[in-house]
């Protein structure tokens, strides 16, 4: 039996990781949460340094993927004390007790540790983070690898995948008003405006999972990856863009209007395209095409109406 500890598992990657490891015969999923702890899962605050040390060394897994951190850049910018305590500090505790067992650690990161001005992006290459998000996480990468020589980083871009609301994802945050755009009744209404400065490489949340598997069999037989791994989706895209793709996935004509100078009061990189050579080399990946991937999102989030006929958006 191959037990694996999914922290975080209630959120919008750990709901995909849960699902995509419970399909492995012979393997035991171990998952936690915090504020949506449900029947399956373990309640579990990781900046309580003692309950972290109780879980770990009570269900003594084989390896740790921690998904939970603090992910909303305006959030760690205002508030840097309650980020570091979920991206570093907790970061650190989880690894230094999965080293006394010798579990495998597997953490998350971002794009946000470079400072998007020289991509792409090599997991070698000097991290130059703008924001306190960034800052916080590249942290949080060096308490790990100072923890525990059993572990690996790896760097995701923006994900989007099977949502509980619309703002789970900077992607699916995009629905609502472009519905609302698509109803404004004369042409002379004020259009939605979308930032068409930074480039992202939206990731979907599955694929991520497939992946993180892939790298959890290569440890089960003793080949486990270490140090700093990335994994991006191949596509580029503006908010803009996403928006474009997204309105004709819904079928709508919203009015919007791409902003080409950057207005969000946190700094965010202009395109921090990852490399993902290193995962790629090893038979690592899968990537599931933009369009493709977000009408099954939207499929398992229905809308009503659709904004045409006075239903507004929301869950069905």
């Amino acid at each position: 039996m191959f037990k694996v500890a999914v922290i975080g598992a209630s959120g919008l990657l750990g709901r995909a990781l849960v699902d995509e490891l419970a399909q492995q015969a012979g393997w035991q999923v171990v998952a936690t949460a915090f504020r949506r702890a449900a029947p399956r899962t373990v309640a579990l605050d990781i900046r309580d340094e003692q309950a972290v040390r109780q879980f770990i060394g009570r269900e003594k897994p084989d390896a740790i993927v921690i998904a939970a951190a603090e992910r909303r850049p305006d959030v760690c910018e205002h508030n840097p004390a309650f980020a570091r305590a979920l991206n570093v500090d907790a970061v650190r505790t989880i690894a230094t007790a999965a080293r006394s067992l010798g579990a495998w650690v597997l953490s998350i990161s971002t794009d946000y540790v470079f400072d998007g001005t020289q991509p792409p992006y090599h997991d070698e290459a000097a991290p130059s983070p703008l924001n306190a998000y960034g800052h916080s996480k590249l942290e949080g990468e060096r308490a790990l690898t100072a923890a525990t020589e059993l572990g690996c980083v790896l760097r995701l871009p923006l994900l989007y995948g099977p949502i509980v609301d619309w703002t789970e994802s900077a992607v699916t945050s995009l629905v609502p008003a472009i519905a609302a755009s698509a109803k404004k009744p004369s042409p002379d209404a004020a259009a939605a405006s979308m930032d068409a400065w930074a480039i992202r490489y939206p990731t979907f949340t599955p694929d991520v999972a497939f992946v993180i598997r892939q790298m959890l069999e290569r440890h089960a037989r003793g080949e486990a990856i270490r140090g700093i791994a990335q994994w991006s989706g191949a596509e580029p895209m503006t908010k803009y863009q996403i928006a474009l793709r997204l309105a004709e996935a819904l079928q709508l004509e919203p009015r919007l209007t791409p902003q080409y100078t950057p207005t969000d009061a946190t700094p965010r990189p202009h395109n921090c395209h990852l490399d993902s050579g290193r995962l790629e080399a090893l038979g690592i990946g899968r990537r599931t095409p933009f369009d493709t991937a977000i009408r099954q999102v939207l499929a398992k989030f229905p809308w009503q109406d659709g904004g045409r006929e006075g239903g507004g958006v929301g869950p069905a």
